[in-house]
């Protein structure tokens, strides 16, 4: 069943377990809401109330991992998911960057994948931006279709931060992941950009009608994974009637609603630790022999070494295009050398 293949989370960020649902069809209905593991019951109601959305945010918890895994191919942690263990193990349970990364990332895919599907037509309850009209101050007409970031947005705040508040926002941990979960979403909010088309008499552009796009959705894991090298690392206070999260070093500027924040120094990920899922280690990791970043062999294998060998990679080469209209490539062989950690 559906159910059965959502494992029951420590993380509170279920959501990046319906990407597993991938191979097993579509949540089409309101029973499936019920079978769904791991969604508080504000949750199941959201995904009865809105079941037509839920396979965009399936397609959304599979972008999030995916960018992750794309960001983070050559650090030690690297955000690897086991069929065995929950999505990214246990290392997100904890306040790390890692974890701020992962709720960022999580809560931006959600507001992405929705948007995008109200602009393709897909969804009943939303379409095109209809606010962006008229003649802009440039003087081109807003026309086409604009993306309905603000339905995609408020779906992903409704549905994804609907866990945290319900535990009423007095944890250090719930206000960490709520300013996480905004800070994605500011991530495609702040880089919304405007694309046109021109009409006229051979291309000229004597009428250019525009609309306004989300970024791609690596633009938004570029600009989060910025987030997350300059994150701050906050502690809870408490101010008037109100509990914020201030940086703990009180020479750090503070930080803004777009930078991610973190409560918890990260462990190091060197080592296969069984009793941690999620950290798996670097033995077996390929490396850089030449780099002095963290994908060099020094840093990546933690000053264990590495050990090197000669492999042969099949390419394409000599590639050619013939009239009409395909190319036609050889396939060259080489040997080249690939270096893994201890």
């Amino acid at each position: 069943s559906v159910a059965s293949v959502l494992l029951v989370s420590l993380l509170p960020l279920f959501l990046l377990y319906l990407a597993k649902l991938s191979s097993v069809g579509s949540i089409r209905d309101e029973e499936t809401c019920e079978r769904l593991r791991g969604l508080i019951q504000r949750q199941v109601q959201i995904c009865k109330r809105s079941v037509e959305v839920m396979d965009a945010v399936r397609r959304g918890a599979q972008l999030a991992i995916d960018e992750c895994q794309f960001q983070f191919r050559n650090r030690r942690w690297n955000c690897s998911t086991l069929e065995s263990m929950p999505v990214f193990g246990k290392v997100v349970t904890q306040g790390t960057r890692e974890a701020a990364f992962v709720y960022a990332i999580s809560a931006a895919s959600v507001a992405f994948a929705v948007t995008r599907a109200c602009s393709s037509g897909e969804l009943e309850k939303c379409g095109c931006d209809h606010n962006v009209h008229g003649v802009s101050p440039e003087g081109f007409q807003w026309s086409g279709c604009s993306d309905n970031i603000a339905y995609g947005v408020a779906f992903s705040q409704s549905f994804v931060d609907v866990r945290e508040r319900s535990k009423g926002q007095s944890s250090s941990r719930a206000l960490m992941n709520l300013h996480n979960n905004e800070a994605g979403r500011k991530a495609i909010l702040s880089h919304m950009r405007v694309e046109c088309k021109c009409h006229g008499v051979s291309g000229s552009c004597e009428v250019k009608t525009c609309w306004k796009a989300m970024p791609p959705f690596r633009k938004v894991g570029n600009v989060i994974k910025e987030k997350f090298d300059g994150a701050t690392e906050v502690e809870q206070r408490k101010m008037g009637t109100s509990k914020v999260l201030v940086p703990r070093n009180s020479q750090f500027k503070p930080h803004t609603d777009e930078d991610l924040v973190y409560l918890d120094p990260s462990p190091d990920f060197c080592e296969y630790d069984p009793r941690t899922p999620g950290m798996l280690g670097t033995v077996g990791r390929q490396c850089n022999r030449t780099s002095k970043a963290i994908d060099g062999c020094e840093l990546m294998c933690c000053g264990r070494g590495f050990q090197t060998q000669e492999v042969e990679v099949v390419d394409r080469c000599s590639c050619k295009f013939h009239w009409c209209c395909y190319v036609k490539c050889k396939q060259c062989r080489k040997m080249v050398e690939i270096h893994t950690c201890r």
